[in-house]
């Protein structure tokens, strides 16, 4: 082969590399149109709301804390093209559609009562009389089906007005505060704020003092922990990250099977 035709060579394999490498990269990035509060933005599919909401400019100064579906400050809301539906959902989580309208709502006016909590009974009075507006609840049970959390929110109001805080508080563990309950309630009642004040109450006046909590901290007040701290903190940075990684997992992260080490 000539000097010329090994050049030639050299050239098309070069290139039939550049157009390979063009076309995965137009596959990992493929662009879909969004509408971010009206405007819109060519962002990779894939994303979450809140990055492709980055990717397209946006810089979060509030509306963004966790970022992992706890805290709930990226309440969302959104519509599909053609699709008549309101949907809601955490930008965190919700991953971008093409053609979607979306807009956040990292706040809802919603007022909130002012109590001092140790002086609270745990009954249901104490609710009411902060909330007299839970009795303007029309049972529309809009604000369940905007729950981000899947919370029978619309149950929880009712169980309070039954006067089973124990029953509402099970039934609200998850929410996160995000607030979208009040966004449609027709009834105008600050759903989230009453559930906060009634965790709140059942947590510290109604549930039974678990045995292990108070174990727990006993242990701490006695000093138990004092000597494993000091040599945690005396342990290097590379050390450090080599026990986190080699760490007895959380049973969420584990797998079904798990189970503490010293019941093995």
């Amino acid at each position: 082969m000539s000097g010329a035709d090994s050049e030639k060579e050299a050239k098309s394999s070069a290139e039939g590399t550049a157009i390979e490498e063009k076309v995965a990269l137009e596959v990992v990035e493929k662009k879909i149109p969004v509408y971010v509060m009206g405007r819109r933005y060519e962002v990779p599919e894939g994303l979450t709301i809140m990055k492709a909401m980055e990717y397209a400019g946006y810089k979060f100064i509030r509306g963004c804390g966790c970022r992992g579906g706890v805290c709930g400050a990226c309440a969302t809301v959104y519509r599909k093209p053609g699709d008549y539906h309101l949907y809601v959902g955490l930008a965190c989580q919700t991953v971008v559609e093409p053609d979607m309208y979306l807009t956040q709502i990292p706040f809802y006016p919603a007022n909130r009562a002012s109590y001092n909590f140790e002086e609270l009974k745990p009954a249901p009075e104490e609710i009411f009389k902060l909330y007299p507006e839970i009795f303007r609840c029309v049972a529309c049970n809009a604000c369940t089906k905007v729950c981000p959390m899947k919370i029978p929110v619309m149950d929880v109001i009712s169980y309070l007005k039954q006067g089973n805080i124990s029953k509402a508080a099970e039934l609200a563990y998850d929410c996160i505060q995000c607030g979208l309950c009040t966004s449609r309630c027709m009834g105008e009642l600050p759903q989230y704020h009453i559930i906060q004040l009634t965790k709140r109450i059942y947590g510290a006046k109604i549930a039974s003092r678990s045995q292990h909590l108070r174990e727990a901290d006993e242990a701490i007040k006695s000093g138990s922990y004092e000597e494993p701290l000091r040599e945690l903190m005396s342990i290097d940075e590379k050390e450090l990250r080599k026990l986190y990684r080699e760490r007895e997992m959380e049973p969420w992260e584990a797998g079904e099977d798990w189970r503490p080490k010293e019941t093995v």
